[in-house]
């Protein structure tokens, strides 16, 4: 179990690594050594999530989330598959991590007396303004 806050761990087994040839840097050892990671975590069937975290999880990830709920997220910065690896997991968790926050409540306010004043005061100073650029009258 890996502990990613105090109420939630996620299991080992849930999580699906796959390692691919990364392009970019690294000269001849770039094609024939697979160094980028394809961590995968199946959100949708996690028994790791509360519900809620889940929820804000699967809002969170956007595109990294394939139609079937699992999150794929592709590490290929470095050129080492362990730092790779270790970039995956803790990209992850650190997702895992916003998700548990809970976002405060909004608490609806209504404006002051004074700045509905101020914003008539400026919409009829700037109506002035707009009306002064016209043709002049003829009296």
């Amino acid at each position: 179990m890996i502990q990613i806050t105090p109420r939630i761990a996620v299991d080992e087994s849930e999580l699906d690594e796959h390692f691919v040839q990364a392009s970019g840097p690294g000269g001849q050892n770039v094609n024939k050594v697979a160094t980028a990671v394809q961590l995968r975590f199946d959100v949708a069937r996690s028994r790791s999530l509360p519900p809620d975290v889940r929820a804000r999880l699967i809002t969170l990830a956007g595109k990294r989330m394939t139609r079937d709920g699992v999150l794929v997220i592709d590490a290929r910065r470095h050129r080492t598959q362990e730092r790779n690896r270790e970039d995956a997991r803790e990209r992850l968790f650190a997702l895992i991590r916003q998700a548990a926050d809970r976002p405060a409540p909004r608490i609806a306010t209504r404006p002051t007396l004074g700045s509905k004043k101020r914003r008539l005061e400026a919409k009829s100073a700037r109506a002035k303004i707009k009306k002064a650029r016209g043709k002049p009258q003829i009296d």
